[in-house]
């Protein structure tokens, strides 16, 4: 189970919103199993149907994250029109076997977000609690 702090749920859903219609993307951070931190990144591919992060702006990310005393606990992106769930290409490119995979999906009137463990070219829901 990963806890997300609410005011970074909301952040993660208007993040997704403002990059309509391309694919928004970033890293999840924190500390003892909870999620406190949301940093954006540009989806580089500029694409609606996949993300790409780039490799310097990645970097800066880890090494702040680091500064902070973060660690990165997901990578998250949105699906515009299409349900919380990876696609057979976010399962292939899933890289990480570490972290997890949040996907927040616009496609119904109430946004939607859910995490994923992938590893062997299989995807695993994991439970999400949004907290105070």
């Amino acid at each position: 189970m990963i806890k997300i702090k609410k005011i970074i749920a909301d952040r993660l859903i208007e993040h997704s919103r403002m990059d309509i219609p391309v694919e928004a993307c970033g890293y999840l951070a924190g500390r003892n199993g909870i999620i406190t931190r949301q940093y954006k990144l540009a989806n580089a591919d500029k694409s609606a149907v996949h993300y790409s992060f780039d490799p310097e702006e990645q970097f800066e990310v880890i090494r702040r994250s680091r500064q902070e005393g973060l660690e990165i606990m997901a990578c998250y992106h949105s699906h515009p029109v299409t349900p919380a769930r990876p696609s057979r290409e976010d399962i292939r490119l899933a890289y990480d076997t570490d972290i997890l995979y949040v996907i927040i999906s616009l496609a119904d009137p109430v946004p939607d977000i859910k995490a994923f463990r992938i590893a062997d070219d299989k995807a695993l829901e994991e439970e999400i609690t949004i907290i105070a």
